[in-house]
């Protein structure tokens, strides 16, 4: 038995039900994790989601960021944010445990611009996820971290990396944050699977034939400690959703893994 783990920024969960529920028929992945969903909790469409054979966790808020994790088995031990001593927590952090995996859905802050203080955000935010993994968890335990991360580490991670070096998404700087977590434990799993280049998760809206061009971003990943990442058997980015008619401006990247723990379907 497998179990397949997707991430999706959906660029507003209630715009992209008409992409959303038809994919989840189709592709029937295990754990859905959800990004950007930009609904306050009381808003959330999750009568659709359970109608479509999914526990539904979610934290958001109005107009911005939002993650949410559907799950085919029921989750527990669900948690908020980092609940350490730093600012308050916007939505952009959650935990649950499923089918014995901890998953760790996030919306890492985009940064706008180096010298915007949302860069410098983005950056102690990464030092306060890296330092949530050393305090709450072990690297020989199975967790996924998963999401919008909002960094394409290597040069093959975006179309053109000479004339976007230095962006908040792609520079020294912000590789360097991104790393300080994944040597917590972490492996690519995507990269595990796939070492060539051209394949990308984000394509900007203002790109005419984005997708077709190839001009896309490696932006959302899958990382896995490796007594998960050992269980990984592909890794692939489905492009359909984000060919879809109005979709969001990223498009799922899912990774499938032997499962030990056995899903259970909602009643």
């Amino acid at each position: 038995m497998t179990i397949t783990i997707a991430t999706f920024n959906v660029n507003s969960v209630r715009s992209r039900m008409h992409i959303l529920l038809p994919w989840l028929e189709a592709v029937s992945p295990d754990i859905v994790c959800l990004q950007e969903t930009k609904v306050q909790d009381f808003e959330f469409p999750q009568d659709a989601l359970r109608a479509a054979g999914y526990y539904v966790t979610f934290k958001g808020q109005k107009s911005y960021n939002g993650v949410a994790i559907l799950s085919k088995s029921e989750p527990s031990s669900v948690v908020n944010g980092f609940h350490d001593d730093g600012p308050a927590d916007e939505s952009r952090l959650l935990i649950a445990q499923i089918a014995g995996i901890t998953v760790v859905n996030t919306y890492v802050p985009q940064g706008r611009d180096v010298e915007h203080e949302m860069y410098a955000y983005k950056l102690s935010w990464f030092d306060r996820l890296r330092a949530m993994f050393e305090t709450r968890f072990s690297p020989d335990q199975p967790i996924v971290w998963v999401g919008d991360i909002n960094v394409a580490p290597t040069d093959i991670d975006i179309h053109d990396p000479k004339r976007l070096l230095g962006h908040v998404c792609f520079n020294p700087r912000v590789t360097e944050a991104f790393h300080k977590v994944t040597d917590w434990g972490f492996v690519d799993v995507f990269r595990k699977h796939v070492s060539g280049g051209g394949q990308y998760t984000y394509f900007d809206y203002r790109a005419k034939d984005g997708v077709a061009d190839g001009k896309g971003w490696r932006i959302d990943h899958i990382q896995a400690t490796r007594p998960l990442a050992d269980r990984s058997t592909r890794s692939w980015i489905d492009l359909a959703p984000r060919l879809a008619d109005k979709p969001s401006d990223h498009t799922p990247l899912l990774a499938e893994f032997t499962d030990e723990a056995g899903i259970q379907t909602p009643a």
